[in-house]
């Protein structure tokens, strides 16, 4: 599909990805009652032990992982975003929608690269006409979420991690270009990347965070000016 059809790649690796399942008997073994969705109050609650363990981790982590990435990602497309409104935006909608389970509404690195990168569309001017095709289909995938989760779970192992990896191929080449395409900041990018892929986890913090002060620590000790040693005195 890459080379017929490269806008229409993602969708064929998903209708792939149903086909398997469908001849591997996964949606036979779904229960449909399971299926339906369903409506659950729950109170809202304060606790200061879930906001020090949980939140605070978490929204470290939703800097580091999406909303500086995603800023970062949409900049390396061409679409500079106003970091300032942004955050504030974000910041202002995830305290609205906290009690409601919005807990994490940011920048998504992922969803930014699907919908800047060149696969959305030749012209960049347009682009923006896939970003709003993302909203659309996940408003109407949140009623279909209870079968998306059970077709998931039914699923035969590692079938929807391969078609996440094929859908992001064309993105990741197009990102791995562009933070690599500088030789200045070549190997600081590089150690980001390899610190983000290798998983690790510190203090409960995920690579996404490490990955970037890695990059940044690489980044200073190279680019820091070389030591002025004194000019060797000559006696005659």
């Amino acid at each position: 599909m890459l080379r017929l059809a490269p806008r229409w790649a993602v969708p064929g690796a998903l209708a792939a990805a149903i086909a398997v399942m469908a001849f591997s008997g996964t949606f036979g073994a779904l229960d449909l009652a399971s299926l339906q969705p369903r409506l659950t109050w729950t109170t809202p609650a304060f606790s200061w032990d879930v906001a020090v363990a949980i939140a605070l981790p978490l929204y470290v982590v939703t800097m580091t992982s999406q909303n500086i990435p995603g800023v970062t990602v949409l900049a390396s497309f061409g679409y500079p975003a106003p970091m300032r409104s942004a955050l504030v935006y974000t910041g202002a909608t995830t305290a609205l929608g906290a009690p409601a389970g919005g807990h994490a509404i940011n920048l998504a690195a992922i969803s930014a690269a699907l919908a800047a990168g060149p696969e959305a569309g030749p012209d960049p001017a347009r682009r923006w006409i896939a970003g709003v095709a993302c909203g659309v289909v996940y408003m109407l995938l949140g009623p279909l979420s209870p079968a998306v989760a059970a077709a998931s779970d039914a699923a035969p192992p590692g079938l929807l991690a391969a078609v996440a990896g094929l859908a992001l191929i064309a993105t990741f080449a197009s990102s791995a270009g562009s933070a690599l395409a500088s030789e200045d900041s070549r190997v600081p990018a590089a150690v980001t990347f390899l610190v983000a892929a290798s998983g690790v986890v510190v203090v409960g913090i995920g690579a996404a965070f490490w990955s970037l002060i890695a990059g940044l620590v690489v980044h200073q000790v190279i680019k820091r000016p070389a030591l002025q040693h004194d000019q060797p005195t000559h006696y005659c």
